[in-house]
Parts: C-alpha cells; sequence; structure tokens
C-alpha cells in the first residue's frame, strides 16, 4: 500500500528587539511538532550575523541548552519538516541559508511547489548529478529553489536601505506556483507569505513584551504567550522590521485553506478561519451521527484524532461514550513510520485495547479519516480480538480519493485505499459490520465556513493549482535534465 500520509510542514518566527528569541521559537516549534517530525532547525540574528542551527530529528533531540545558547539575538525563524520534494535527508533540513554576498537570508517553508520543474529549468539545475550540479541549488527540496531564487534577485548581496530581500520577494513570489506559507528572515527583518489561494495556514500575533510572532497556527502563539492578532491573508506577504509590520499585496486572494487542517492536521486548540478545529471536530461527528446512525451499546474513539468526532456522535446520537483503547502517550503518529512493517508493530505499540469495555458489545468506532486503511484494519482485528460483537466503522470525513500536491505526503494515488474501491469494497477489506463516510457538505458545514474557501482536492480531484502529471516528491533528484513544460498537466 506504500507510505501514508504526512503532516505539513511547521514555521515559527519571531522579531523582538531587546529580548533573546531562540528559546521561545524552540517553545514555538514544540508547538507545532506534530507537523513535522523529520528534521527541526532554527535560524537566528544579532542584527548583524545570522546563525543556523537544524538536524534530522524531532524538536527535542535537536536542541539543548549548548546550541540553543549559541542562537544570540532578537529575530529568529523556526521548522519542522516533513518531506514532500526532497528526501529525508540533513541536506533538506530547514531553515535554509544563502549567504548573498555581504547579506544573509534564511527560509522556512511549509507547503509544496508544482512548478518545481520550470523553476529549476530556469536556474540551469541538472538534478541527480552533484557534481555537475548548479551552484545555485545544493539541496534537493523545493524550498531551495525559492531560496535560490530570491539570492538571483538579490542586487548585489549588499546592505542597502534594508528592503532588498522585500523587492526580490515581491519579484519572485509571483512566478511559484502551488501551496508556500513562507517564514523569511534577512540580518535585520523578518517576513511571512502565503500563497494566494492560502492553501496552508499562516498567522501573526504580538509578544508579550513587545516584538511580533509568526506561526503556522495559533496554538504556537498560545504557547509562547503571544496574541493572536490575524491571520496572514492569502497572496499578502508581511515584512517586519524595527518600523512595525507592512503588509503588501503581491496576489489577488483566492482562498482554498486545505479542509483536512481542519479534518487531521491542525492541533484542536488551533483556530482557523476563526473557529475553533476542536469544535469543528465535534460538530462534525454530530453530523455523521445524523447521516449514519447505528444500534450500538458504546460509542468510542481511534483515539487521539477521533476523540471529538466521537464526542459529537455520541452526544447526537445518545449511545454512551466510552474509551475501547489505552494509548500509550510516548509513541508518535504511526504515519511518521518509515516502513509498513514498523507501522504495524507500532499500531499495537501505540494502542492496547480495554477488554473489559469492549467484550460482548456492539461499538460505533469513530474516526476522522481513512488514508491508506491497513492500520484501520489492524485495529478493527484488536477489537475483534477483545470480544467486540459488533463493529459500526463511522469516518468523520470524505473518503480520501486523490493525493495532495500541496503539503501532504500521501503517495501515488494508488496507494489510497478509496481511489478505486467503494464504500461496500472498503467495509470487507476492513471486516466491519457496517461504513460509513461523512459527506463533504456535511464536513463544511461543520466548519461554519463557505464550501469555496477550501480546498477539497483529496476528496473531490478538483485542484486549485493545475499540477505537472511528472511532478513528483524526488523530481530534483531525477537523472533527467529538467525542461519547463507548461503542456502536461493534471486537468480535475
Amino acid at each position: 500500500m506504500g507510505e501514508g500520509i504526512r503532516d505539513a510542514c511547521g514555521v515559527f518566527g519571531v522579531y523582538a528587539p531587546g529580548h533573546a528569541v531562540a528559546h521561545l521559537t524552540y517553545l514555538g516549534l514544540f508547538a507545532l511538532q506534530h507537523r513535522g517530525q523529520e528534521s527541526a532547525g532554527i535560524a537566528c540574528s544579532d542584527g548583524e550575523t545570522i546563525t543556523v542551527v537544524k538536524d534530522m530529528g524531532l524538536v527535542a533531540q535537536v536542541f539543548d541548552d549548548r546550541n540553543l545558547a549559541a542562537l544570540d539575538g532578537h529575530l529568529s525563524i523556526g521548522h519542522v519538516r516533513y518531506s514532500t520534494t526532497g528526501s529525508s535527508e540533513w541536506r533538506n533540513a530547514q531553515p535554509i541559508y544563502r549567504s548573498v554576498g555581504e547579506a544573509g537570508v534564511a527560509l522556512g517553508h511549509n507547503g509544496n511547489l508544482t512548478n518545481t520543474g520550470e523553476l529549476a529549468a530556469t536556474l540551469g539545475t541538472l538534478p541527480g548529478v552533484l557534481e555537475h550540479r548548479s551552484a545555485a541549488v545544493d539541496s534537493t527540496s523545493d524550498s531551495e529553489l525559492i531560496a535560490a531564487l530570491l539570492a538571483q534577485e538579490y542586487p548585489g548581496g549588499q546592505r542597502g536601505d534594508g528592503r532588498e530581500l522585500e523587492h526580490a520577494l515581491v519579484t519572485v513570489l509571483p512566478r511559484l506556483r502551488g501551496a508556500f506559507s513562507l517564514v523569511l528572515m534577512d540580518e535585520a527583518h523578518l517576513f511571512g507569505v502565503r500563497d494566494p489561494h492560502g492553501i496552508r495556514p499562516l498567522v501573526l500575533g504580538r509578544a508579550e513584551g513587545g516584538g511580533w510572532v509568526l506561526a503556522s497556527e495559533t496554538a504556537a502563539l498560545d504557547i509562547v504567550g503571544a496574541h493572536f492578532i490575524r491571520e496572514v491573508e492569502p497572496g499578502e506577504l508581511v515584512a517586519i522590521d524595527a518600523n512595525g509590520v507592512r503588509s503588501i499585496r503581491y496576489a489577488e486572494p483566492k482562498p482554498k485553506l486545505c479542509v483536512f487542517e481542519f479534518v487531521y492536521i491542525a492541533r484542536p486548540d488551533t483556530q482557523l478561519y476563526g473557529k475553533n478545529v476542536h469544535a469543528a471536530r465535534q460538530r462534525a461527528g454530530e453530523e455523521l451521527a445524523r447521516q449514519a446512525p447505528a444500534d450500538a451499546d458504546m460509542v468510542m474513539p481511534v483515539p487521539e484524532s477521533g476523540v471529538p468526532a466521537a464526542q459529537g456522535f455520541a452526544r447526537a446520537s445518545g449511545i454512551a461514550y466510552g474509551d475501547g483503547f489505552v494509548k500509550n502517550r510516548y509513541v508518535g503518529r504511526t504515519f511518521i513510520q518509515p516502513s509498513q512493517r514498523q507501522r504495524g508493530a507500532g499500531v499495537r505499540i501505540k494502542l492496547n485495547p480495554l477488554a473489559a469495555n469492549i467484550r460482548g458489545k456492539r461499538l460505533i468506532v469513530v474516526e476522522d479519516s481513512i488514508v491508506r486503511g491497513t492500520t484501520t484494519r489492524q485495529i478493527i482485528g484488536l477489537l475483534r480480538e477483545a470480544g467486540a460483537t459488533e463493529v459500526h466503522f463511522r469516518v468523520a470525513s470524505p473518503p480520501y480519493r486523490w493525493p495532495c500536491f500541496y503539503g501532504l505526503d500521501t503517495g501515488e494515488r494508488a496507494d489510497l485505499l478509496a481511489a478505486d474501491l467503494s464504500v461496500g469494497e472498503i467495509q470487507d477489506f476492513l471486516d466491519v459490520d457496517s461504513l460509513a463516510y461523512l459527506d463533504l457538505d456535511r464536513l463544511v458545514a461543520a466548519t461554519e465556513v463557505g464550501r469555496d474557501s477550501f480546498c477539497a482536492a483529496c476528496f473531490t480531484g478538483d485542484y486549485p493549482v493545475p499540477v505537472p502529471l511528472s511532478d513528483t516528491k524526488h523530481l530534483l533528484e531525477s537523472s533527467t535534465p529538467l525542461v519547463p513544460d507548461d503542456s502536461a498537466r493534471l486537468i480535475p
């Protein structure tokens, strides 16, 4: 079945004159750890020099008192990564740093570009043959291409009026396609960017004691004691320096936030479009109970992502809510394991059935989504072994039928359980007594946001940004030279 879904990356930035901000960035990355668990990094500036520390692993594995102490300064950006374009290896860890003459630029990217091949070709990059690779690109990530394009537009790398990076961004951003929420910095300025569709989130906050914070989610603002000000708008560039915050509109906004942020990706204590994610997930569970009721003795979640929807289902159905699993809280999401064998072992390590609550009962089991299905099948097997007499599976989102090209690593379409199977066939595969998915209209209603405000391509195949058919995660590692090709498009 290939690899399952992986989360989007997480980005964080702080500008707070008179304060040492590396530790704030460290805490912010902790709050965003769920968005990326392959690598972590922080870039920090004291106004003259940018210092970068990054490595493979979790935030707590990469940073300690010693290397945090080396990150001195009042300006910082941070990044936690899942690889979407480019392999999971050190050279693709972020923030990416570029030295341009006397100046330096650091960048963190959440999302995925869809015109990677076109941009690489314009830079003269020959991927896969490192000894012949252009000096413009050091890694195999699309984020490195953004940095290279900015360096190309930087006026001689000289420190002038302090707006060089801003001017370069205004030139480069309209050339990018796909999903990109960015935090960037030079020695004295912090920037935040969202693509014209705003597919990935980015918010602006006010730090206690003065200064500004950028983060992928509002929950990260809460962790560092910052106050939410507003979302960075789609098609907006936010510049922060000693003069305050400036807003530059570089493209017309066409909001299409990824609806899967509401389903699974974002923390439940985050706000999206001004709506609390936990409450939206509970409402989705209520909608699911109305759409697909079942006679049962207990409603239980697949912890922890299924908890809010199961609570809503129980409330709307009047069936008692209960726990069917004990979760080992020291085991990460099973999706992050690099092989299917490790994922399979991870299910039993992560979840242990509460046989006393399960034996002899008819269960309604609620999950937020099914992507690959193999983990779900194992979970149902555990419930059967523990003595459940019936298992009615309810999913608080539509069938996941199409791969994401905007920052989620879902693998190929063939990897997706629902790509070519009917609900009845999936029910047989999972070995459940009944199966129902939440309708898309009901999911959107649960968010209390208009349908036109979302990208739901993973459910519908309707991609808001055209995607080249040749686009793959390892495009920049191919041994074939890249040639711009606008004719090869994935037509919804």
